[in-house]
């Protein structure tokens, strides 16, 4: 048995576990073995995007990999030398571009050489980051800590259809402790519907709804009508921008759900940080936490311990040694800090 083998209980959460793991795993060459994985999912086990994720680290890594199958729960990850270079990865499905492309940057960015990474699949997804998340929130941060990091939308991609497209180019980069206290004074907001092959309405009642609840401008309020032949998708984006954190809240429209109800789950996350005082909202806590493990330190200020900050937490843990300490900065949010040990 190998006794350097990291074990680890997918049960604990979602894909994320996977993905920080195959992150974490190439950047320390420790291997892994998983099981349980998305136990407790409506469907368990490994989607087309997980087995893309696989897939792409096993080749930037020249992993030895077993149990890569659709539906499988128990994966074994053995990495090699991370190799930088050119790649192409195509999920198949509308699976998200966003997820496979956050698993490869850490390790790309510790690669031999610069990296190009074309990447195909949905980029406007359900339950995962959009592309204007990872354009405007989180890559300005690593941005920040010195990561060299450009990415390209090609082609919307929305769920069922897929065929979006982003690309990604890489420079190898040290990064360095980012410290966010407070997000600093609103300069400025936006809020962009976006339809291709849904009715116009759709996008007018969902800003019209933003504008009434968020109290923000007609200025303030963007359509964008795509290609029908995208379609059929719907996405709404709320864009925040401070002096230290831009944020972007995003609901994913649906024939079942009023373009109202769209609005309002966007418009809620959005009220809930900016009520909160903390630095980063759900999604972009959880999301720093591995670049910030990297940089071997860092503190942010968030809303609430997640389930994907918890899970996150706990891998990172297994991999690094690194001390990561919670606590309740005041009533309304959490200051989470990481530091060598």
């Amino acid at each position: 048995m190998n006794k350097d083998l990291i074990e680890l209980d997918g049960a604990i959460g979602g894909g994320q576990i996977l993905r920080s793991a195959l992150s974490l795993s190439m950047l320390t060459g420790k291997p892994f073995r998983i099981h349980n994985i998305r136990a407790k999912r409506s469907r368990p086990g490994l989607l087309r995007q997980h087995l893309t994720a696989v897939a792409a680290a096993a080749q930037i890594s020249s992993a030895r990999v077993e149990g890569a199958q659709l539906g499988s729960q128990s994966l074994s990850f053995a990495p090699g030398a991370i190799q930088g270079g050119d790649y192409d990865f195509a999920i198949g499905t509308a699976g998200s571009c966003s997820l496979v492309m956050q698993t490869l940057l850490p390790a790309l960015l510790q690669a031999d050489q610069p990296s190009r990474v074309h990447i195909s699949g949905g980029t406007h997804n359900p339950l995962a980051p959009p592309f204007e998340f990872l354009e405007r929130a989180w890559l300005p941060l690593l941005r920040r800590m010195g990561a060299q990091v450009e990415i390209e939308l090609l082609r919307h991609g929305f769920a069922p259809a897929g065929g979006g497209a982003i690309a990604l180019q890489v420079a190898p980069s040290v990064l360095s402790p980012l410290h966010l206290k407070a997000p600093g004074a609103v300069h400025h907001q936006l809020a962009t519907a976006m339809v291709a092959d849904v009715p116009g309405h759709v996008a007018e009642r969902e800003l019209a709804r933003v504008g009434k609840r968020m109290k923000w401008p007609e200025q303030a309020l963007k359509g964008i009508w795509l290609d029908k032949q995208i379609g059929p998708g719907n996405v709404l984006l709320l864009e925040i921008a401070c002096e230290q954190v831009t944020e972007v809240f995003s609901s994913v429209g649906q024939s079942s759900v009023r373009a109202e109800q769209v609005a309002d789950r966007a418009v809620d996350q959005a009220r809930h940080w900016l009520h909160s005082g903390a630095a980063v909202a759900e999604h972009l806590a959880d999301q720093l936490l591995l670049p910030l493990a990297m940089a071997g330190g860092g503190s942010f200020s968030t809303t609430h311990m997640s389930e994907h900050l918890s899970s996150n937490i706990e891998v990172i843990r297994q991999f690094l040694n690194v001390e990561i300490v919670c606590t309740q900065a005041n009533e309304r949010a959490l200051r989470v800090e990481l530091r060598r040990r």
